[in-house]
This record gives structure tokens, C-alpha cells and sequence, in this order.
């Protein structure tokens, strides 16, 4: 039997009821590699080449999968049509042992039957394009995040992350509430008249002054508003002009990742990643009372609003026989996508026209059904003809001043007989309503005058449907990254909701200042943009993506470098480890001295009163000092605030044991205690090298898969690899003496 793989087991049980037991469907839970959680990862010396291993928990899903695959006449790898899922696909295809020219790829921007079939007949090799522009994003994020993140917790506090994307978003919060706090009001007046026809036969109307002898009337003040109206007063109101015309309201494009988060946003009070969760469930498949294991929309992640002929023909027969063919322009309707949009998914959109939301409405949770009926109805009007007003503009004048009125009236509903525009945030509603039939030269009645003060309005704060709108619009991020950004920021607190508008906490702008003084092009919107431009280039084939990295990350290193020593001393002191000059920081336990080579070099000596112990701190690996306290002695370590390790003084204490040589990047290792005194082994060139183990490492490879050979307490080697079972028993004991146990 063939073997389809995909992300979520969800997706995986739709297809598998699609496909009636024909194929077995298993899922991967979406990325099985990855980066070291707790290493860069990166070889910058070896041109930037990613080190990729098992992603933790996926051991049992790799092995099921491994002999599920040797066991399938064929492999199918069907994760999601996007950079991320090629890479998935590409990652699966490694780990497995598949054929890397073999055409086991099939991808498909729906879940049904019918695409489902279609894809299986077309099977593809991988996308390296595709793969290589995700390697490029993951490995610029990881660089960024990872160099970035450390710099933040020195200089400003713990816990804090600095992202490529997220940052610059924060940015857009933090700067439009600098605009907000800076904004002055100005003092404006508007002058609105309720005039009726003289012979009283039509409903009063109301206009609005805007014109001083032919110019755009500006009053700004009370006095200028006295003047004004002693002037209207004094005068009388006829009509210079009627303008009526027909006006027409295009249907609006189907949803694309943006749209459909703005307007969940605006209509249903959702946030991004509330939106995008009911979105993904929609996408891959629910399980539904009398239905089944169904699938409801098209491929969420899109920044496309084409839509594929045969959906079209679907919406246009629906529309027909729903609506009536008035409701059915000529021509069906097409949409350009923005500049840049990744063509090759079509919009959002449902899969099944007959599944109507009212159909469906009582199996569906409340929030399912909600974001289900936006879509659907956000389709079915965008293949609608247009609306129709009759609209009309009449032009008074008195004396030197002139007025205007306008209104509209529907004519012909088209789309909005499905689908009404939702206003962004604070964007007055348009006044609507039908003008009196009156005609050139007629005497108009003043029934009333209504001066109002008014003020200029600050900008408004971004919403989560806002800030989504303006990082597509700058070309910041992916439609894959606006709800996770958007997450992030709230989980992370430098945001907090009031209502629903983001206002950022005090560490944002701590965050953003200091960022953007020592780092102003990765802050940079335009810089973020054209980076997000060069990924597409990679897909599109025309970039190399060691090239991309390669031309961003040594300026980006020299300026990293500058912000950790910048308002530090430097010092004539040379680092004993590696020669570079050393800075004289300060912390809480006095003055010390750190080289200027960190991260590359974690060296630290201890200046004034404080002693320098023997014993590395058991966190960061820099030598503790040994200070005074109420309880009397006890060793800190010299890098606080960022490590605030701290140790007993006495006997327990016990000096540094160098024993091991580094697996990873070849340094000695460090015999350390933990706290509860079990030893461990620790990379002396922490933190640029992280590496642990609780046995001591050889420093030579297993001849078996090139894993890390450990030596433990019982003299025994063996490869730290779990799936691999190399072992070299200690030498045995001679005839007649001890074997010491563990």
C-alpha cells in the first residue's frame, strides 16, 4: 500500500476518508529537523551552512514513520503548497532515506477528493528554490534572534527576544504611540445648514459650507466662525449647480491571509491568531455531526486573490440561482494581486458551494461558523455584479460662500446583498440619504445654522486587523507570520490590549530605542521589505541564498560587536584565553572586566576587592568571586545581572577540573556540580558553545553515524546518538582485583 505524509493527524484523517482506504495516511506533526534549540545552529565559518538536528519529542513519530515508509510500495510527501511545507516535505524526504530525485512530492490548495486524486497523478521531485528560500528565512531569523536576544538581556533585562520581522513590527506600535503622545490638537470649525425648498414641497436637507470665494474654506477659530455665519446671515441660498449621477461599487476580491484577519477583526472582534486557529481547523478538516471528517476552505496562507475557473463556473451558477441573473455581471470578475503576491495558491475560499453556511450552522461551533460564513460570503460576492446608486450633488451658494449636499440612494444591491463593507477603526460611517428634486437658480429656506468646534484627531492605535494591514502593505513579514508576530508581541508583554488597540509597555520602547540606535537597517521597514524580496528571489531561482546571508551578516556582526562594548572602557588588558582587549563593565558586586571577543570568548576577571575563586559558575561557566556577605562568605558570579548564579563558600566548594574535549567545537570541557552536587560536563567556550553531557566526552566521532562518543563513570564508550547502538566496553579488570562500581 502507498504512504501519503502530512503535517497535522486532522489533515491526515480528512484525506484518508476522501480516499476510502486506498492509501494509509500518516502525519509527520509538522516539522521533524530543525535548528538546536539551545545552539546557534549556523556555521558562520563555513558559509553559513545550517546545522540541522531531530526535533525533541519526534523520536517515536520518525521511527513510525521510517517503517511505515519501507514498508509503502510508494511515498507520498503532501504537506502544505508553501516554502515551509516544501521544507517539511524536504526534511521528511532526508530523515526517511527517499530517493532525492525520486517524484514523491504532491501538494494541492484544497482538500478533496477531487484535488486530492489530481495531485496523486501529478507527483513532482522537490522544490529546492523552495527549500532553499525557507533555509535562508530560518537561518537570518536564527542569526538575528540569536545574537540580537542576548544583547537585550545584558543591556535592558531577562527574559526579552529580539525577532528580524517581530522587531521591526514593534517598532510600528511603539513609534505610532510616540505620534499619539506628540499630536497637538488644532482648533477647526465646520458649519452645517438645514435649508428646505421655498415652496415647502420637499424634506429639508442639509448642507455644508466649504467654499470662500472659490477656495476651500479653512476656519480655525471662534472668531472666523463669528464671521462666517454674520456673513450667511446676511445673504441668501440658492442653487448654483445639480450634479446626479449613477455611482457604482465594485465587488470586493476574495479573501486572501491579510483580508480575511482584518476583517474577523472588524466584524467579529477576533484577534490574528484566533482567527487563523478556526481558519487552519476549516483548512484541514473537522469532524462534523452527519457529515463526517470534512474539510470546509481552501489553503488559508495566501496572499493571492486568484481563484481557479472551475470555482469561478461553481459561484456564478450558485449566484444565478440564488440571486437571479441580474445578480451575474457579464464577465466573471478577476482580481490583481498586490505586487510581490505569491500567485500560485488561490485566494481563500470554500470548497463546496452547497455547503451553505446556514446548512452548516448548527454543527459548527459558534466561532467556526463565523469565520466559515465570512469566507463564503466574501467569495460568493466577489463573483457578484456591481452595486448601483443614484447619487446627487447640489451646489448653494450665498454671497461669497458656498455649500455643498450630497447623498445617494441604492439602486441596485449587486454584492451587497451578501456582503457590506466593514470600516476601519476609527472611520466615520458615510451619511446616505436621497436629496430634494431642485434644479438651478431655485431659492432655497435657511430652517437653521449648527456651527460645532472641533479638533484634529491623533492617529489611532493599531488594532491586530491595522497592524496586519500595514505589514502587508510595508511588505514586512509573510501570511504565514502576521498572527504569530501579533502573538508574540502579547505574549512577550511588550504590547497590552486596551480594547482592542495595542498599546506597548514600557520595555517596548526600551526594546525599540535601543535597537534601532545601534541596528537602524534591520529596524529599518524599506531594509526589512527588500529582504522579504530577496527570499522571493531565491524561490523565483535568480538568488543564492548563501549570497543573501553572506552579504547581510558581517555588517550586521561589526555592529553587534560595537553595541556590546559601546559606553564600556576599554582596557590595555589583554583576555588571557584568546588576546583580545578586555572592557571594564560594572555590575552589582563592583567593577570586572569581560573580553571583548564575547561571545566568540566568555572570559571574566574579577577588578577591586572582590577574589577570583576556582570555581566556574555553573550557568554561564566564568569564574566566580568570592564575596561578603550578612551570613559571611559566598561565591557570585561576575556576570550579573545577566547571570545571577550564585554558590556556597567552604569545603563544597571545589576548583575547576578540565577533563573532555568538546564535541561540538573541539574546546576542553569542564567537570561542573549542580546545585544538588551530581556532575556533569560543560564546553569551557560557553555560551558561544552550550554543549552538556553527565558523561565525559572523548571528543572523537562514532565510526557508526558520526555522533558524539561519551566515556562513562564505568570506563565504558558509547555514542551519544539514541538510535544508534555503538558500544566499547571498558577493558575487564586483571584476575584477582576489584572492579570499582559506579
Amino acid at each position: 500500500m502507498d504512504l501519503i505524509i502530512v503535517e497535522s493527524p486532522s489533515k491526515a484523517k480528512t484525506i484518508s476518508r476522501y480516499l476510502k482506504g486506498k492509501f494509509r495516511v500518516d502525519a509527520s506533526g509538522g516539522h521533524i529537523r530543525d535548528l538546536p534549540a539551545k545552539q546557534l545552529g549556523v556555521s558562520v565559518e563555513n558559509n553559513y551552512e545550517p546545522r540541522y538536528v531531530n526535533s525533541p519529542g519526534k523520536e517515536e513519530i520518525i521511527k513510525r514513520l521510517t517503517e511505515e515508509s519501507k514498508k509503502a510500495d510508494r511515498v507520498y510527501l503532501a504537506t502544505d503548497p508553501d516554502r515551509e511545507g516544501e521544507a517539511i516535505s524536504w526534511h521528511l524526504q532526508t530523515v526517511l532515506g527517499l530517493d532525492a530525485a525520486g517524484k514523491n512530492r504532491i501538494e494541492f490548495n484544497e482538500i478533496s477528493p477531487k484535488a486530492v486524486e489530481a495531485a496523486l497523478t501529478h507527483p513532482r521531485t522537490i522544490d529546492y528554490n523552495l527549500v532553499d528560500a525557507q533555509q535562508a528565512r530560518r537561518v537570518l531569523d536564527r542569526l538575528v534572534g540569536y545574537k540580537l536576544s542576548p544583547l537585550l538581556n545584558d543591556k535592558i533585562g531577562n527574559g526579552l527576544s529580539a525577532g528580524r520581522v517581530q522587531s521591526v513590527a514593534l517598532r510600528l506600535v511603539v513609534e505610532r504611540e510616540r505620534e499619539i503622545t506628540a499630536f497637538v490638537p488644532e482648533e477647526y470649525w465646520t458649519i452645517g445648514v438645514e435649508l428646505q425648498d421655498g415652496e415647502k414641497k420637499f424634506a429639508p436637507f442639509k448642507a455644508v459650507l466649504e467654499k470662500y470665494k472659490g477656495k476651500k474654506c479653512k476656519i480655525g477659530s471662534k472668531e472666523q466662525a463669528d464671521a462666517a455665519l454674520a456673513a450667511l446671515a446676511a445673504g441668501r441660498y440658492t442653487v448654483a449647480s445639480v450634479k446626479k449621477t449613477v455611482a457604482r461599487s465594485h465587488a470586493p476580491a476574495p479573501f486572501t491571509t491579510s483580508t480575511l484577519q482584518q476583517d474577523a477583526s472588524n466584524k467579529l472582534g477576533m484577534t490574528a491568531p484566533e482567527t487563523m486557529l478556526m481558519a487552519q481547523h476549516l483548512y484541514e478538516g473537522m469532524d462534523v455531526e452527519g457529515i463526517g471528517h470534512v474539510a470546509f476552505v481552501t489553503y488559508i496562507r495566501t496572499d493571492s486573490t486568484r481563484v481557479s475557473s472551475d470555482a469561478q463556473a461553481a459561484a456564478r451558477k450558485y449566484i444565478e440561482e440564488a440571486y437571479g441573473r441580474e445578480y451575474l455581471p457579464e464577465k466573471p470578475n478577476f482580481y490583481a494581486s498586490k505586487k510581490g503576491a505569491q500567485d500560485a495558491h488561490e485566494a481563500i475560499r470554500p470548497i463546496d458551494l452547497s455547503r451553505t453556511p446556514e446548512s452548516v450552522k448548527k454543527l459548527l461551533d459558534r466561532k467556526h461558523y463565523n469565520v466559515y460564513k465570512l469566507i463564503y460570503e466574501r467569495f460568493i460576492a466577489s463573483q457578484m455584479a456591481e452595486a448601483l446608486y443614484d447619487a446627487m450633488q447640489i451646489e448653494i451658494v450665498n454671497g461669497d460662500h458656498g455649500l455643498k449636499a450630497s447623498g445617494r440612494a441604492l439602486r441596485f444591491a449587486g454584492f451587497t446583498a451578501v456582503w457590506q463593507e466593514s470600516k476601519p477603526a476609527g472611520e466615520e460611517e458615510e451619511t446616505k440619504g436621497l436629496l430634494p428634486p431642485l434644479g438651478e437658480g431655485d431659492a432655497l429656506d435657511c430652517l437653521g445654522v449648527k456651527p460645532e468646534q472641533k479638533f484634529t484627531k491623533p492617529p489611532v492605535r493599531y488594532t491586530d486587523a491595522s497592524l496586519v494591514k500595514a505589514m502587508e502593505d510595508k511588505g514586512i513579514g509573510r501570511p504565514s507570520t502576521y498572527a504569530t508576530i501579533i502573538s508574540v508581541l502579547n505574549k512577550r508583554k511588550y504590547v497590552e490590549k486596551e480594547g482592542k488597540y495595542m498599546k506597548p509597555t514600557e520595555v517596548a520602547y526600551r526594546i525599540t530605542d535601543l535597537l534601532v540606535k545601534y541596528f537602524p537597517d534591520v529596524m529599518d521597514v524599506g531594509f526589512t521589505a527588500d529582504m522579504e524580496s530577496k527570499l522571493d528571489k531565491i524561490e523565483d531561482g535568480g538568488e543564492d541564498w548563501h549570497a543573501v546571508i553572506a552579504a547581510f551578516y558581517p555588517p550586521f556582526a561589526e555592529k553587534l560587536r560595537f553595541a556590546k562594548t559601546d559606553g564600556d572602557e576599554l582596557t590595555d588588558v589583554k583576555c588571557p584565553k584568546c588576546g583580545h582587549p578586555m572592557v571594564r563593565k560594572t555590575g552589582k558586586y563592583g567593577t570586572y572586566l569581560a573580553c571583548s571577543n564575547y561571545p566568540a570568548c566568555s572570559n571574566i576577571i574579577s577588578e577591586g576587592s572582590a577574589e577570583v575563586s576556582d570555581t566556574p559558575c555553573p550557568k554561564c561557566g566564568a569564574m566566580m568571586v568570592i564575596k561578603s556577605g550578612r551570613y559571611g562568605k559566598f561565591l557570585a558570579c561576575p556576570n550579573y545581572p545577566s547571570c545571577k548564579s550564585t554558590l556556597p563558600y567552604g569545603e563544597n566548594v571545589q576548583p575547576a577540573v578540565f577533563a573532555g574535549v568538546c564535541p561540538v567545537c573541539g574546546k576542553p570541557t569542564k567537570r561542573l556540580r549542580t546545585k544538588t552536587g551530581k556532575y556533569y560536563y560543560g564546553c569551557s567556550g560557553y555560551p558561544a558553545c552550550d554543549f552538556r553531557s553527565w558523561d565525559e566526552p572523548t571528543g572523537e566521532k562514532c565510526p557508526k553515524c558520526g555522533g558524539a562518543l561519551v566515556k562513562t563513570a564505568r570506563g565504558n564508550v558509547r555514542c551519544t546518538n539514541k538510535e544508534c547502538d555503538y558500544r566499547v566496553a571498558a577493558p575487564k579488570a586483571a584476575k584477582g582485583g576489584e572492579q570499582k562500581n559506579d
